[in-house]
């Protein structure tokens, strides 16, 4: 698969009374064409930053300190607010995370439909409202022709996130960024959601990097997964492997976090601690404080990635030649039990 986008050695600090915040530090990801890729993490973590670096929408206070954005193999932050401008909404558009602070809700919902179409293309308002209409019938927007002219206060919490996709998709963007698009929804919408947004991706051909604190989210949408932690990618994987064959404690916390089928305690597990402050991030592995298996070595050196399979690697210390193997968390050794059967019947089979 040919690459839409390369994310390289990106860094970006927030300016503060307090001083630089170094809240991205060196993150590297790349999306293919057609791909969905997830990338997870506690809230703080960097996801959005990362991914509104894509749109050039910065808050005034962010400085990037390093690295390149490439679409297509153009830099994004070498390109002017005008190149930016063009960009967004047309070859990169977004999804943000509440569908009422994305809507005007003075404007009607054709017409907040149809304003992309009108801004990147030379069509009538007749036209660009004859397509809103095909778009939000698209998105499962029942009686869309006769709804062009309500209010966003009109519309339940779903069909507003639908109608938030149906703006976002309108002029078939190349990379959709979706950020969490449904953590304000309850779960059956959820799930319609993420089935709607898998749907969409296959009629419009388009690239999604879907942005969650939620790895149950995950499973349904995403073919690679990239996790995050203190503004770093600490893991990076198929869906598969971060789910069944995960190697970094912090992943390993994610998903004790998740309730299952399986689950039969009546609390959920957290993570243990805080994230540490980037104001002046820890030396060694930023993870270290919380992670139970943490050797002297994580408070000392920063782990380097180690491969695990060419398309899985993680940073973590655990993985050097010679480190001492560990107990696993009883969720995690299920998954790993699950990974290893799964790769022994496809042996057995070839």
């Amino acid at each position: 698969m040919s690459k839409i986008l390369e994310v390289k050695d990106l860094q970006i600090d927030f300016a503060t009374y307090a001083g630089p915040v170094h809240a991205i530090r060196n993150v590297n990801f790349d999306l293919n064409k057609g791909e969905t890729l997830a990338i997870v993490g506690e809230s703080g973590s960097g996801k959005s930053v990362t991914v509104r670096t894509v749109m050039g929408l910065l808050a005034p206070n962010a400085k990037i300190t390093h690295g390149e954005v490439l679409f297509n193999g153009e830099d994004i932050l070498k390109k002017s607010e005008k190149q930016l401008n063009a960009m967004r909404g047309n070859d990169v558009a977004m999804i943000f995370q509440d569908p009422m602070t994305s809507l005007d809700p003075t404007m009607t919902i054709g017409k907040q439909v149809a304003e992309p179409l009108l801004l990147h293309s030379k069509i009538s308002k007749a036209d660009a409202l004859k397509e809103a209409e095909r778009v939000l019938d698209l998105v499962g927007i029942k009686d869309a022709g006769g709804r062009l002219k309500d209010y966003p206060h009109q519309f339940s919490g779903g069909q507003r996130q639908r109608i938030v996709i149906a703006i976002a998709i309108i002029n078939h963007p190349q990379i959709l960024l979706a950020d969490e698009p449904t953590t304000a929804l309850d779960v059956t919408i959820q799930a319609q959601i993420i089935h709607l947004l898998k749907e969409i991706q296959s009629k419009i051909d388009t690239s999604i990097i879907f942005i969650t604190h939620d790895l149950g989210v995950v499973a349904g949408i995403a073919d690679r997964v990239a996790v995050m932690y203190a503004g770093k990618i600490v893991e990076y994987g198929t869906v598969d492997e971060i789910f069944y064959n995960a190697q970094h404690p912090y992943t390993w916390g994610l998903l004790e976090a998740m309730p299952t089928l399986e689950t039969k305690s009546d609390r959920l597990y957290a993570i243990p601690g805080t994230p540490p402050d980037l104001l002046d991030p820890p030396k060694g592995d930023a993870f270290a404080p919380r992670n139970p298996y943490a050797m002297a070595i994580d408070l000392e050196q920063e782990p380097p990635f180690f491969k695990i399979s060419p398309t899985h690697s993680a940073a973590t210390w655990l993985l050097a030649p010679g480190a001492p193997k560990v107990e696993l968390p009883p969720e995690i050794a299920r998954r790993h039990a699950l990974w290893a059967s799964k790769h022994q019947d496809e042996k057995v089979v070839n």
